[in-house]
């Protein structure tokens, strides 16, 4: 039986419509690829409750539950898990987006995600943003 891992995910959008990625660091899985901001949901988590302590955690941003919208999800079979993670958007957010985790992020135009190297998982995502942002 497949182990099935809950991921959540967020599209923040800043005024100029460009979208914040995130470099996985060294020593983690998939280290060096690119990945919208988000991570596991614990048990007894809600989704937006998870990716509003993620969010805090990983760029030092403070988010509301109105202020994420649910946009898409993905789907994918890895070779020991299956990961389903819901993406979120987010226009809305106090305090300045931060490193806090020593990953590298960038701010990139929807139409130039697929220039970033990201995990199977996100690719089916980038149509999503760049119909909404263009």
């Amino acid at each position: 039986m497949t182990k099935l891992t809950l991921v959540v995910a967020c599209a923040l959008i800043d005024a100029d419509n460009r979208v914040l990625i995130a470099q996985r660091p060294e020593g983690k899985t998939l280290a060096g690829l690119w990945e919208f901001p988000g991570g596991k949901v614990d048990a007894g988590e809600r989704p937006e409750q998870a990716l509003i302590r993620e969010l805090k955690e990983e760029l030092g941003i403070t988010v509301t539950e109105p202020c994420l919208a649910p946009l898409t999800f993905a789907s994918h079979a890895y070779d020991d898990f299956h990961l389903l993670m819901p993406l979120y958007i987010c226009r809305r957010w106090e305090g300045t987006v931060t490193s806090r985790e020593g990953q590298q992020l960038a701010w990139v135009r929807a139409n130039k995600l697929r220039d970033y190297p990201m995990p199977p998982a996100d690719l089916p995502l980038i149509p999503h943003l760049t119909d909404l942002l263009l």
